[in-house]
């Protein structure tokens, strides 16, 4: 079975057990890593894998062909998105008509900044660019961008490229909604057995927790040299409840983000019935 998620250490600790074999009865995985960016794109094509880690904000043009698994994925609170600028005490007001780097144009942190912007920065921001997320705060420490839009270990990270925060996406839509914040979301082919997949998923989950030192090597290998401590820290964050079972509050989470993000003509319109 084809599976593609990224290579940060939430993905690679939920997914140890079953990539190396420990699930009872889950079929062997062919695991190709790549940013989300990358796998939203996959998802899109018409071949991509048969499982995908992919950002909840890219399932309005995936739904036909690929089901919402309710575990897996990351959603949660006090994880957010943030948007980082060079200097400190800047007012929203500064972006207007400048460039900001994104780490992609089908991620929540795109939906979330872009439906804080409207309501924040006068006259809206200027010219987006999208980038790897791990080339964003270099960008804006360096210049070449006004701000950043940033996620994962960034947010442990971000003071060491001396930059500030403008603001923590996360925190303004949990204030709005009351609501966790979807981020990536599981998906599976239509066609395959999504009961099984989600067993599977939820197996390996388990796993990950009852034993957390058994994908140590496996998470820390593929974590771009980040400090273990960083590398324990994003998992505490991003593998959560959420992670084993969406539940009432992550489906209504999804649901609002999507319903307002279509609202503002950032996603196309779909049928919200086709999440569950």
């Amino acid at each position: 079975m084809r599976i593609a998620f990224s290579p940060c250490p939430n993905d690679t600790f939920v997914f140890h057990a079953w990539v190396h074999g420990l699930i009872p009865g889950a079929p062997e995985l062919d695991v190709t890593y790549a940013d989300i960016d990358i796998t939203n794109k996959l998802a899109a094509g018409t071949d991509g894998p048969d499982v995908l880690k992919i950002s909840y904000a890219a399932l309005p043009w995936v739904l036909s062909e690929y089901a919402l698994i309710p575990c897996g994925g990351a959603l949660g609170r006090g994880c957010g998105p943030l948007v980082l600028t060079k200097g400190g005490g800047s007012s929203p007001s500064v972006l207007s008509g400048r460039r900001v780097a994104v780490p992609s144009d089908r991620s929540t942190a795109y939906l979330l900044f872009r439906l804080w912007a409207a309501a924040n920065v006068p006259g809206g921001v200027g010219e987006i660019v999208v980038m790897p997320f791990h080339e964003i705060m270099p960008a804006v420490r360096d210049g070449q961008i006004d701000a950043g839009l940033v996620i994962h270990e960034a947010r442990f990270t971000y003071p060491s490229y001396g930059l500030s925060l403008m603001t923590d996406l996360g925190s303004w839509w949990e204030t709005d909604t009351g609501l966790p914040i979807p981020l990536g979301a599981i998906i599976a082919r239509r066609s395959l057995d999504l009961q099984a997949i989600a067993a599977w998923t939820k197996a390996s989950v388990d796993y990950a927790w009852a034993h957390p030192e058994a994908s140590k090597e496996y998470v820390q290998c593929h974590a771009q040299e980040m400090d273990p401590k960083v590398t324990q820290a994003h998992i505490d964050l991003y593998v959560n409840q959420f992670t084993a079972d969406l539940g009432e509050s992550g489906y209504a989470a999804v649901e609002t983000l999507l319903r307002r993000a279509a609202q503002e003509g950032l996603i196309p319109e779909f049928d919200l019935a086709l999440l569950r």
